[in-house]
């Protein structure tokens, strides 16, 4: 959100805070999708299903103690281009969002086979981050990337948040979805005998069974771990990278 200056007035503030907090309820409707964000206003909401994923550089503090500025600001430009590019590749994509080093998406997944086709977001970016390492040693980066991508389905409050009248607002989802792919996107590449694909146990039940094989069980956090590529992506690999 851009800043467009408006001075600061503390009595209009109690106001606005007291009409968020005791004025009227607002609409907030159960629906199977969520909307378009322009569907949106300061007094609406819409809770529905949907899953989120969620891709983060692991050990990304010590990344400039490898590269100076103009290097490190390079690799995390095309990091998350390609995260975004790949977000955006899916029509059941609602929200793409870009937090530090990390990327996470909002996505419609009204039936079983929307989570896979999240799922294979998430193995998508696994083969990218391998193409990327291999151009980076091309261009003589000396310490690749390794990334944690957390995978969760759940239910979520989509609002629409920010100062009325100054344009300035965004979306915001309410509700576990988000924050678990972000903890379970932690989990990913955090040792060394953890892969990078981290799905929740409801977004793994939701899988098609041939899905569901790829992942192992870890019983000590409740989760399912796979390492898992695109083999599109993976055959142009060997071609042309090898």
């Amino acid at each position: 959100m851009d800043s467009n200056y408006k001075l600061y007035d503390h009595v209009a503030s109690a106001s606005r805070i007291k009409e968020y907090l005791t004025g009227a309820q607002g609409n907030y409707e159960e629906v199977d999708t969520l909307p378009d964000r322009d569907k949106l206003t300061f007094t609406n909401g819409f809770y529905a299903n949907c899953s989120a994923i969620f891709v983060d550089i692991r050990g990304s503090s010590q990344l400039p103690t490898h590269y100076k500025r103009p290097r490190l600001a390079r690799i995390y430009r095309a990091y998350i281009s390609e995260l975004v590019a790949i977000f955006n590749g899916s029509v059941l994509t609602r929200e793409v969002n870009i937090a530090g080093d990390a990327a996470w998406a909002v996505v419609n997944t009204p039936s079983k086979p929307n989570i896979d086709a999240v799922f294979a977001m998430g193995y998508m970016a696994n083969s990218m981050t391998k193409l990327m390492n291999y151009h980076m040693k091309k261009a003589n980066y000396e310490v690749p990337i390794k990334i944690g991508v957390g995978m969760s389905y759940g239910r979520a409050l989509m609002v629409k948040a920010g100062y009325s009248g100054s344009g300035i607002n965004d979306v915001v989802y309410m509700g576990d979805v988000v924050n678990e792919a972000a903890k379970l996107a932690n989990h990913g590449n955090s040792q060394w005998n953890i892969p990078a694909l981290v799905a929740s146990e409801d977004f793994h039940y939701n899988l098609n069974k041939d899905n569901q094989a790829f992942f192992k069980k870890d019983h000590s956090r409740g989760c399912y771990t796979a390492d898992v590529v695109h083999t599109g992506m993976e055959d142009w690999f060997q071609a042309n990278c090898t």
